[in-house]
């Protein structure tokens, strides 16, 4: 017998409003959830519609799937997602649309059309779940855009706290509102899967103590890992920080990043550094690639620090940041802007 769905609204949001930003609660205890929800109810996109309009909140997710595209639009702020089960794996938030896949007015989804969960709403917190696109390329031959994003970020503070992120090509899109704009996010404890591109975009990011998982898709190369667009003006863009990055590919046939330059904008000069983490056998001696005319040598801001592992070779290809540039690509320089957030503090 299917467990009802079961919706609680808690008679008091004091805990949960005295919290102030979502980064700062992991040092108190965690708020019971503000509504719970189950997957055989009305479904996780009506529940954040019913949240008030610039109400800190919290939405618990009973384990199970839960099917459907996912917007989480600007004027929900504040709101955390938190999975109940007993580990990520137990509750699923998925997708199966990608950049090639036809709207129901025969034109395609696009790229960030396909994303699974959109969120545009600052101040996220989401907690011990999964997301995915579950897009299919061999069931789906056809559709040569194979671009299927899990998650697209496009709004500031964001906080992934044991989360998972699976897809394919472009599994997760750190975006912000506009070129110049700039949006952080920070993951803990996350564990991210995909071959190509799969972690993208020009926000700010921050990747602690996280799995990067790189699939095997059996050519060659075997994939990228990230497609940093960083904005000229942004000195922070994506930084792993005591990381490992594994991979069931060959030895080398996989690159750690390459510049994506949207639109052939060429202040997109992208950034990605990699600090004290380890790298498995399937990133090669040279770690970094061009993307079609664009080199990284010269268009993107690519290095690395004290890393380690099969897959940390010494090369002439491998960009090292002088100790004196190590003490200033931090997470708590990325993350603080002009406001002092400090996630990876709590």
């Amino acid at each position: 017998m299917r467990r009802r769905t079961f919706l609680h609204i808690s008679t008091s949001i004091s805990a949960v409003t005295a919290t102030g930003l979502l980064g700062a609660r992991p040092a108190l205890a965690a708020p019971r959830p503000d509504v719970t929800i189950s997957p055989d109810g009305p479904g996780l996109q009506a529940a954040i519609d019913a949240v008030p309009a610039g109400q800190p909140f919290v939405i618990g997710l009973r384990p199970g799937v839960y099917r459907g595209q996912v917007i989480i639009p600007a004027d929900k702020p504040h709101l955390e997602l938190r999975g109940l089960g007993r580990r990520p794996e137990d509750v699923l938030i998925a997708d199966d649309r990608a950049n090639g896949t036809l709207k129901p007015d025969g034109t395609p989804w696009g790229t960030s059309g396909s994303a699974s969960v959109t969120i545009d709403s600052p101040d996220l917190r989401a907690v011990n779940l999964t997301f995915a696109n579950l897009f299919d390329e061999a069931a789906n031959p056809a559709i040569t855009n194979r671009q299927a994003v899990a998650v697209l970020t496009r709004a500031d503070r964001l906080v992934f706290d044991r989360v998972r992120f699976l897809g394919n090509q472009d599994t997760l899109y750190v975006n912000s509102r506009a070129a110049g704009v700039i949006a952080r996010a920070y993951f803990r404890d996350c564990y991210i899967e995909g071959d190509v591109d799969f972690i993208f975009g020009r926000a700010t990011a921050v990747f602690d103590r996280s799995r990067i998982h790189s699939l095997n898709r059996a050519t060659t190369p075997a994939g990228y890992v990230t497609a940093p667009s960083t904005d000229l003006t942004n000195p922070h863009g994506f930084l792993f920080t005591r990381c490992r990055f594994t991979s069931d590919a060959p030895t080398g046939s996989v690159f750690l990043g390459r510049p994506w330059h949207p639109s052939n904008d060429p202040n997109a000069v992208g950034q990605t550094i990699i600090r004290n983490s380890w790298l498995g056998a399937h990133i090669p001696a040279t770690a970094w690639s061009d993307f079609g005319t664009w080199p990284w040598r010269s268009t993107a801001r690519f290095a690395e620090h004290h890393n380690y592992g099969p897959g940390a070779l010494p090369s002439a290809d491998r960009p090292q940041l002088t100790p004196a540039e190590a003490a200033l690509q931090t997470p708590t320089a990325f993350l603080q802007g002009t406001d002092a957030w400090a996630p990876h503090l709590c």
